[in-house]
């Protein structure tokens, strides 16, 4: 593999795929899905901004943490003229992001704390299912895990 010089200003696909990490069929995904622009040269290649690795970084981070496609690409349309979050802007977004992490990591908990007697009343606990939902009481919630999903 060939190296991507840091002096480059605009980077093909390839280039962008191998410096991020990113499949190059991802890189297309999120241009088809607005996430990320590039300029078409005469020849209709794709050429990204060097700064597109930090916007697609930007992505990855927020996907590592659970945020799905469509808000990550809310928050980045709200930079204007496409351009690549700061720490500013990353510091914000990851204060509002917080307490939706939050309930993720108590769902998370709770699920790890009953995991071993219980999964949620669904029911894989026969024993003690009769002292914590007597006449299947989460039943009436409706299907799946109801303890869990509430």
């Amino acid at each position: 593999m060939a190296s991507v010089s840091w002096k480059a200003q605009e980077l093909t696909v390839g280039e962008l795929a191998e410096r991020s990490g990113v499949a190059t069929s991802a890189l297309r995904y999120y241009e088809r899905h607005g996430l990320i622009v590039s300029r078409r040269t005469t020849g209709n290649q794709r050429r990204y901004s060097r700064d597109t690795l930090r916007r697609v970084a930007f992505i990855r981070a927020s996907q590592r943490v659970g945020i799905a496609l469509e808000t990550i690409r809310g928050v980045l349309e709200l930079l204007p003229e496409n351009r690549t979050p700061t720490e500013e802007d990353w510091a914000m977004v990851s204060h509002c992001w917080q307490e939706d992490l939050n309930k993720r990591i108590k769902r998370l908990e709770e699920l790890r704390d009953e995991l071993s007697n219980c999964i949620g009343c669904g029911c894989l606990s026969l024993k003690q299912c009769a002292l914590t939902n007597p006449e299947d009481v989460y039943g009436r919630r409706g299907a799946g895990p109801a303890r869990l999903s509430s």
